[in-house]
């Protein structure tokens, strides 16, 4: 006689989950768009596509190419801008019992602030996640994300305006992810996303164009897990936050190998190009596969990797 099914609730630290089964920031739309393609219920949580002040065009085509082992996009953050989003999209979404983490972005350090500070009193909101890789132009072009003590101060203007619990998503280009996570936990955040794209390019040899207009772009899917789990293994051991693993998070398995190196969490992203269901499949698959390794529950398998050399 089999025994009750392993238990899928999860804890970032405020923040509690159904499911440790998320979608990632500019892969899902804003959620609603997808509700006739896939169960928005059974997810953990959707996690938006970033949100700016304004509306934003994005970059011009081409901007997406698949290359061997997943694909590489300039979108440019294209977005509604934050009030249609609340205006016309967050109403639809209360219906689903989804927890809704808003990705928001800044080109201005005051932006991120003004964008908690808006979505604070909404209670549709269950987190917000910052996206610090995007360029500031006061600041000629440096990453938020690359620069610690301007990350620290960032975050902290952040918690200033806002209640809500914060995630802040890691770039994987940055010189010591660990020391940005460190400082991310200095100014108040309360969970680390890791990661974000990595840094690539790809040439057309007959044209001798690069495939996207911007020349580089992000890398996202299987090729990047291996890189997306060395930081979640470092960044969990030694910062302290719960983590939110992307990155290349396909198979059931998948899911557990970050669950291992101590994801509370995941997000699921380029998948869901191929298939809009792929997340809440995993969300079907995950008791099954916890069952079969002995875990009584996801959050079991939290950090539970045992790394050679170690007692």
């Amino acid at each position: 006689m089999s025994g009750p099914a392993p238990g899928l609730a999860v804890r970032l630290g405020p923040l509690e989950l159904p499911n440790p089964i998320l979608t990632a920031s500019g892969t899902f739309g804003y959620g609603l768009e997808f509700a006739h393609l896939a169960d928005l219920e059974r997810l953990g949580g959707i996690v938006t596509k970033g949100l700016s002040l304004t509306p934003l065009p994005g970059n011009p085509p081409p901007r997406v190419g698949e290359v061997r082992g997943g694909m590489l996009n300039s979108i440019g953050l294209q977005n509604i801008g934050i009030e249609k989003f609340v205006a016309d999209v967050l109403p639809g979404l209360a219906r689903y019992p989804a927890r809704i983490l808003v990705n928001l972005f800044g080109y201005e350090f005051d932006d991120y602030a003004r964008l908690a500070a808006r979505v604070d009193p909404l209670p549709g909101i269950a987190a917000v996640e910052l996206n610090v890789s995007c360029p500031n132009v006061k600041r000629g072009g440096m990453e938020f994300g690359h620069d610690p003590e301007l990350l620290e101060r960032l975050v902290a203007s952040v918690r200033r305006a806002t209640g809500k619990p914060i995630a802040v998503k890691l770039s994987p280009n940055a010189g010591s992810p660990v020391a940005v996570a460190e400082a991310a936990r200095s100014g108040g955040a309360d969970i680390l996303s890791a990661i974000n794209t990595v840094l690539g390019m790809a040439i057309d040899p007959w044209t001798r164009r690069p495939r996207l207009h911007t020349n580089r772009g992000g890398l996202s899917g299987p090729a990047i897990k291996p890189i997306a789990l060395r930081i979640v293994f470092d960044v969990a051991r030694r910062v302290g936050l719960p983590v939110i693993g992307i990155g290349g998070v396909e198979t059931v398995d998948d899911v557990i190998e970050f669950l291992l190196a101590g994801a509370s969490a995941v997000q699921v992203g380029t998948a869901l190009f191929r298939d809009p269901r792929a997340a809440e499949k995993l969300v079907a698959a995950l008791p099954g596969r916890l069952a079969e390794l002995g875990a009584v529950s996801a959050a079991d398998l939290v950090g539970a990797v045992r790394p050679w050399g170690e007692a």
